[in-house]
């Protein structure tokens, strides 16, 4: 591992060259546009000003954000708007479904905003697409990327339990319940304002003892922690039970977001991957430009 230094805190204004993307311009881009905005859904490509979305989108992968666009928490990363919510859509389960059948998707990731407006925190809409997605096609690979739930944490994992035992014979395939960690613990109350890491610690190890379930995590770089910070939160990870992890460059979607402490080189995400499966992970992925749903599909190949 690269020494941590006064590198560490410099705010690096420009861009360098490995994190420069290209934007996607083939066919299957307008494809996935017409499919997601014909359908009127949201993705977190668009919403978190994600810097795959053309990559993805040319593949005709996407990731859906369900339950909205406006979330209840303001983490001071996220270029997603703030408010309150007063509305939740009932046909956006069977929407989702029909726009991933239309895109011919064999793996779905599924996240949402934060409702902590709602009594089951949007649980209740994960487990309703999850069953619009499986009678629809009974092998298509789903990842749950859900928030906390906060205070409803065991109540959101019996219903996703009873959710896939309530499925036809056949279509009930393992599923991966993912939850980012996001940062280190130190950085919480600046970055993620109304999280605790203990509580999101918490959730993954609710997730990992679930039978038919795999927990994921992930985290972004670059916002000021130490190296020895990043390892403790990835042995924290371990021994919650996550089997699966990625780790990305934090980038800045706005001014108004927090600023980059530092661009970490495509090698120093090579030694986290090695000090990562040495620690028993059993997927990793690590880059500058991975992101918690970046090639999700993979899970599928390699898990």
């Amino acid at each position: 591992m690269h020494s941590d230094s006064s590198i560490q805190t410099r705010n690096a204004a420009r861009m360098p060259v490995w994190i420069r993307q290209n934007l996607g311009r083939e066919m299957l881009y307008s494809d996935t546009a017409r499919a997601v905005h014909g359908s009127d859904l949201h993705t977190v490509c668009e919403e978190a000003r994600c810097p795959n979305r053309g990559e993805c989108w040319s593949r005709g992968t996407a990731t859906f954000m369900l339950l909205g666009d406006t979330c209840t928490r303001a983490c001071a990363f996220c270029s997603v708007k703030t408010g309150r919510p007063t509305w939740t859509d009932a046909d956006e389960p069977r929407r989702v479904a029909e726009a991933c059948i239309n895109l011919k998707l064999n793996f779905v990731v599924l996240t949402s905003v934060n409702r902590d407006d709602l009594a089951d925190g949007g649980a209740g809409c994960f487990a309703a697409t999850l069953r619009e997605l499986r009678q629809r096609r009974g092998d298509i690979g789903v990842e749950f990327l859900t928030p906390d739930f906060r205070q409803v944490q065991a109540a959101a994992a019996g219903l996703f339990t009873e959710t896939l035992a309530a499925l036809p014979e056949g279509t009930r395939r393992d599923l991966i319940w993912g939850h980012n960690i996001e940062t280190v613990p130190r950085l919480y109350k600046e970055a993620r304002k109304g999280a605790k890491y203990e509580r999101s610690l918490r959730l993954l190890e609710i997730a990992s003892h679930l039978s038919g379930m795999e927990a994921k995590s992930s985290l972004m770089l670059g916002l000021g922690e130490t190296q020895a910070e990043v390892l403790d939160v990835l042995r924290d990870l371990r021994a919650a039970g996550v089997q699966r992890l990625s780790l990305g460059q934090y980038l800045r979607p706005t001014l108004e977001n927090l600023p980059v402490a530092r661009y970490l080189p495509p090698e120093e995400f090579t030694e986290y991957e090695i000090a990562a499966r040495e620690m028993g992970f059993a997927w990793v992925k690590a880059g500058p430009l991975v992101r918690s749903s970046y090639f999700a599909e993979e899970v599928q190949q390699h898990g």
